[in-house]
């Protein structure tokens, strides 16, 4: 079965970082695409990050552009998210989701995604 667990949210301070885990299960890095979503109370679930299965190339929302970073490790199964310079904007509940290894990183959305994590809460806040 496939299975996607997050890990590492929690309480940080405005400017520091964190980074966030999803690790698979049922399948290999290279299979599937996966994207990084979050959502925020009263808003609407958005993309922040996609790593394709196929050739590993990223993708990132214009609000995190140069503050995260996406990367896989094959040897783990995990794909990751370092956060950086995090604001008070990116207060939101991270999801971790599995897309088709091709194309889905080009436009990753919620109707297009097969599977999702649980997700891990991130706070920034004084």
């Amino acid at each position: 079965q496939v299975k996607l667990v997050e890990s590492g949210g929690g309480l940080v301070q405005p400017g520091r970082s964190l980074r966030l885990s999803c690790a698979v299960f049922g399948f290999t890095l290279d299979y599937y695409a996966i994207g990084w979503f979050r959502q925020a109370p009263g808003k609407e679930r958005e993309g922040v990050s996609c790593i394709s299965g196929s050739d590993g190339s990223t993708h990132y929302a214009d609000s995190v552009k140069g503050r995260f970073t996406i990367s896989r490790d094959f040897a783990s199964k995990t794909v990751y998210l370092q956060m950086n310079s995090l604001e008070v904007e990116d207060t939101a509940v991270y999801y971790c989701a599995a897309g088709p290894p091709v194309d889905y990183c080009s436009t990753f959305n919620v109707p297009t995604t097969r599977h999702w994590g649980l997700g891990t809460q991130v706070t920034v806040s004084s």
